[in-house]
């Protein structure tokens, strides 16, 4: 796949956008809200609502930043696309998360060879103002930064990025709901991630790091969440693994 430099100053220039492209958000966003209302966990739908994301507007990153900042300190930063990952960690230990601003057309709206804006933004963002969610994210942008000259270990973050905060699954109320952004704004997988169809395993941060997955296929293995102060609570283990690796290399 393919990455990107970070460039400074580039910004969602917002009379660019088309009506295509704003029809093309509102039908994401109403198909996509009509499953997740039973399907995500109410933290992403308290959250979104207080985001103040609607079908009716492309979301103004200017807007968006005062929303963030004000509720967790984070703001959006405008990329082209993936990015490389020492770039990545390093905006993520800075409460800044990297967006696009490119969004699908009509015609590949199930699929894309990499992230747009709806992914980055309906997906990842309305969870940034989640307190623990928050501290998590924030905590694996500084570990990443900590390690991003070692190889195996960036791989092993990256293997619980992709179960977590991508694909992640968590517990609520004995029902399985969604909270990974991969889920969140994929159409086909909302429902199969929640059904009996996957393979559904506790979350075990240890397990995740030892996990190798395939990014170009829908997943067939989720981990699950008891909550997200779990999530924030495995860092310790994180660290563990990571230090048990370094000793072994």
């Amino acid at each position: 796949m393919k990455t990107y430099q970070l460039k400074q100053n580039l910004t969602q220039v917002y009379k660019n956008y088309t009506n295509e492209d704003q029809a093309v958000w509102k039908l994401l966003f109403e198909r996509q809200l009509k499953l997740l209302k039973t399907l995500a966990t109410p933290e992403y739908l308290e959250a979104l609502n207080k985001i103040g994301f609607t079908p009716f507007k492309i979301p103004d990153f200017k807007e968006t930043n005062v929303v963030l900042n004000n509720a967790a300190g984070w703001r959006l930063e405008v990329v082209e696309g993936i990015i490389n990952e020492s770039d990545f960690f390093q905006l993520l230990s800075q409460k800044r998360f990297p967006a696009t601003t490119w969004l699908r057309k009509l015609n590949e709206l199930d699929y894309l060879p990499e992230p747009d804006m709806f992914h980055d933004v309906f997906g990842h963002v309305p969870l940034l103002i989640d307190p623990k969610f928050s501290a998590f994210f924030e905590t694996f942008g500084k570990l990443g930064v900590k390690y991003k000259n070692e190889p195996q270990i960036v791989q092993m973050l990256g293997r619980i990025y992709w179960f977590t905060i991508e694909f992640g699954l968590i517990k609520s109320k004995n029902e399985l709901k969604i909270y990974g952004a991969g889920i969140l704004s994929s159409h086909g997988e909302s429902k199969y991630s929640v059904s009996q169809q996957p393979t559904h395993l506790k979350f075990d941060a240890k397990t995740i790091m030892n996990t190798a997955f395939d990014n170009d296929k829908i997943q067939n293995t989720y981990f699950v969440l008891d909550s997200f102060e779990q999530l924030y609570q495995s860092m310790p283990l994180i660290q563990q693994v990571i230090s048990e690796n370094l000793i072994h290399t």
